[in-house]
């Protein structure tokens, strides 16, 4: 997988595929500093060479992934807002809302924990 379209044109179901679109959207609208990185398939925001964030679509929900230590820090949140999760995913079923504010937060999180940090991922 080469870009972004290339990765949203895998998109079979077009609601998903919108609900992805917007949330790229309004993620790389919030933030223009970061950067869309393609690996293992799959697109990750960077800012400055470090991983932030990805959202990946699957069967049932979207999947947000901003690492474990982030999962594990806004815990509480998360579940507040009625979103399943593992270690390494936020859940978040088709027709539930996104909760931006929430997102918003734990974006920001990773960004102020990896200012100084030159590694792609957390060790």
């Amino acid at each position: 997988m080469k870009d972004i379209q290339e990765f949203f044109s895998t998109i079979s179901e077009p609601d998903h595929r919108k609900r992805l679109e917007e949330l790229f959207e309004w993620t790389m609208k919030t933030y223009p500093q970061f950067s869309v990185v393609i690996k293992w398939n799959q697109p990750m925001f960077t800012d400055h060479g470090t991983f932030i964030i990805s959202y990946s679509p699957s069967k049932k929900h979207l999947s947000i992934a901003p690492e474990t230590v982030t999962i594990a820090t806004f815990k509480k949140d998360i579940e507040k807002s009625d979103y399943a999760h593992t270690d390494n995913i936020i859940k978040i079923t088709w027709d539930q809302p996104i909760d931006f504010t929430l997102l918003k937060n734990i974006i920001d999180y990773n960004v102020q924990e990896k200012i100084d940090y030159t590694k792609f991922w957390r060790e």
